[in-house]
């Protein structure tokens, strides 16, 4: 890694004694961070009973035991013995009148006027919409698919089926048939709340079609709930509405169901490289208290704070978002449409026309940021105190751009890693700590998480796997009706522990980084990399915007390093002459045996809606394997000029 270069943020006087983590510690009596953080994984019970009180979770029967792990360390049951329903956590500031008044949520989109919720109306919404849904027939335990962009429909819809005890099913707004049939099929579901469509740069996408085509390989759904989009066409006689479900049957004394910790409120599926999607499963009492947690310690997050970090509630970003911001009684800012769209401006005076305070953006989209500078940061951006990123690594150089620019290089940039599995932080970073560029600076307390070589033992300044030593709050329960494959993709590979499939570096410093997937590992002349570590080093050319390193097979190095990079919007050279700028800065910076075989200079790179770049499905592609699962594809152009250009090249 190149951050030695960069200096590190520094916390300020304030983050030292008025943050969320300062208090905290303060609370449980430490001054010293690292001490904090070795209570927090060998004192756990006592760590999370003061957690519980710190971030005012409402539970409706206190719990007797922290955790049981009778059936073993890979099925624990958390806080046994107790009842909560997660979104009471939320609705407390409903019945606060210091906050009843408060912005709850905030819904913007392309072409259509702002709508706002306070809290006080948040809770009688989500009591409707739940008394609603009921009086069609939902019951406790039922799944229940949601197919909508995110917004205010979406948020009350995530919380009403909690409180009524059914499972949400989120699914990504631009999915297709096949992703929606094997997804809802997977899990039985009953339901599904669909938007007949959405605008995505002034354009109307019709999604009713592909609902109404996919529920005709649904046996099981009973019933469809559709949101009409003032873009569209208007619903069709027998249609049931969205808006009659939510106001059709007042629920202002239905009190939410009684739940225990263990019982599950979402299946969200993940996308794989070949079979089913897998299905995550989380309860009451896992991922709402770990993104209670995380708020508070990680992001800062705090009554009245705005929070914006547009996500689509089909992956896990759209659940943890909204329970960031409302579990904490702060405003979300919804989003729905493209973040460049009429122009770069676009996300800049959202931030200034609310004050947001907390703002998170993925590597790509800060990336598009730079590309377009002159344009990106002509909004006032100075309400910003906490900036957030994750999704993929970042290199340390728009690490830094972003923490300059938008964060006018006092605001601390908090790098989170976790995933789906996981709810949310397995590294991150806190506020009283230096951060260096593109780093974590902490494991998340409460987390047991390490580095880890091919046999179990801790590493340090070599790259190894991510690793989980102990069960840990939030992590999923199992795969929905599928425990051996959960077994398999988290628990069998190196015997006791959680092997999370990532690369990760752990420094003599303390800090972490994330090097990339375990299974983009790239191994060229003997040395294991990560695809970041490559990608890093590219996109510190001032010529390059984009760039997705895989590795194939040589029968001379092991494998040879293949580019794809796109050019950034201010390169006027040939295509020839940047493919040997590149090779020769590679092989300068890392050394010869690391010069890229192939440097393809692309259009654009496959990528999913959370602007990921797709390694593996370029690496497919390359290797003309099969694609596996294109679910989560945003951009299938992309990879129709990908393949075309492969095979304009060969021979």
């Amino acid at each position: 890694m190149t951050t030695n270069l960069l200096a590190a943020w520094q916390p300020r006087p304030e983050d030292l004694t008025d943050s969320n983590i300062a208090r905290l510690m303060q609370r449980l009596g430490f001054k010293d961070y690292e001490a904090f953080y070795q209570f927090s994984i060998e004192q756990p019970a006592q760590y999370w009973k003061v957690v519980n009180a710190f971030c005012g979770i409402v539970w409706s029967k206190e719990y007797t035991q922290y955790i049981d792990i009778s059936r073993g360390a890979e099925f624990p049951r958390w806080f046994t013995g107790g009842e909560l329903n997660w979104v009471d956590t939320v609705l407390r500031w409903s019945d606060d009148p210091a906050t009843a008044q408060l912005p709850a949520l905030i819904a913007e989109r392309e072409q259509i006027a702002p709508q706002t919720v306070s809290y006080a109306e948040l809770k009688i919404r989500v009591q409707d919409f739940a008394a609603g849904m009921i009086k069609l027939g939902v019951r406790r335990g039922d799944r229940v698919g949601l197919l909508l962009e995110n917004g205010i429909e979406a948020n009350i819809t995530l919380l009403g089926l909690s409180y009524l005890g059914a499972i949400v099913v989120p699914l990504f707004s631009g999915f297709g048939v096949d992703a929606i049939v094997a997804r809802l099929s997977s899990c039985t579901a009953r339901l599904l709340v669909a938007s007949t469509g959405f605008s995505r740069r002034g354009q109307f996408i019709d999604a009713r079609a592909i609902v109404e085509t996919a529920c005709t390989q649904l046996p099981t759904i009973e019933t469809i709930i559709w949101k009409h989009s003032p873009e569209g066409p208007a619903l069709k006689t027998n249609d049931i509405s969205w808006s009659r479900v939510a106001t059709g049957t007042p629920g202002q004394h239905l009190v939410s169901a009684r739940m225990s910790p263990d019982d599950p409120f979402m299946v969200i599926y993940t996308s794989g490289t070949t079979g089913k999607p897998k299905g995550p499963v989380h309860t009451h009492g896992g991922f709402p208290l770990k993104m209670a947690h995380d708020s508070a310690v990680h992001f800062d997050v705090r009554r009245g704070d705005v929070v914006c970090w547009p996500a689509d509630m089909g992956w896990i970003a759209g659940p943890l978002v909204s329970t960031m911001a409302l579990l904490n009684g702060a405003t979300l800012i919804t989003y729905d449409g493209a973040p460049d769209y009429p122009d770069w401006t676009r996300m800049g005076n959202l931030i200034e026309r609310y004050g947001v305070t907390v703002y998170g953006a993925s590597p790509t989209l800060i990336r598009g940021y730079a590309s377009h500078a002159a344009i990106a940061l002509k909004p006032n951006l100075s309400s910003i105190r906490l900036l957030i990123t994750a999704g993929e690594p970042i290199d340390p150089v728009h690490f830094k751009w972003f923490e300059t620019h938008f964060g006018r290089g006092t605001c601390p940039i908090i790098n989170v890693t976790g995933g789906t599995e996981a709810s949310c932080a397995l590294l991150s970073s806190v506020v009283i700590k230096p951060i260096a560029a593109a780093s974590f600076n902490t494991a998340s307390p409460g987390v047991r998480t390490d580095v880890v070589d091919s046999v179990g033992a801790s590493v340090r300044n070599e790259i190894g796997e991510l690793s989980i030593r102990a069960p840990f709050v939030g992590m999923t329960q199992s795969f929905w009706m599928d425990d051996e494959r959960y077994l398999d993709a988290y628990w069998r590979t190196i015997a006791g522990q959680w092997i999370h499939g990532d690369l990760a570096l752990h420094d003599d410093h303390g800090h972490f980084y994330i090097l990339g997937r375990s299974d983009d590992t790239l191994k060229i002349a003997g040395k294991r990399l990560g695809p970041a570590e490559v990608e890093e080093i590219l996109l510190a050319l001032k010529e390059v915007s984009e760039a997705a390193a895989i590795g194939v097979a040589d029968p001379s190095k092991g494998q040879k390093l293949i580019v794809f990079v796109i050019a950034s919007s201010d390169y006027k050279g040939a295509e020839v002459e940047l493919e040997e700028l590149i090779k020769n800065h590679v092989a300068n910076r890392m050394g010869k045996p690391f010069r890229p075989s192939r440097v393809y200079v692309m259009k654009d790179l496959p990528k999913t809606r959370s602007q990921k770049i797709m390694r593996r499905l370029i690496r497919n592609i390359f290797m003309d394997e099969k694609l596996g699962d294109l679910s989560a594809l945003n951009n299938p152009s992309a990879m129709q000029e990908l393949q075309q250009r492969l095979k304009d090249s060969q021979p």
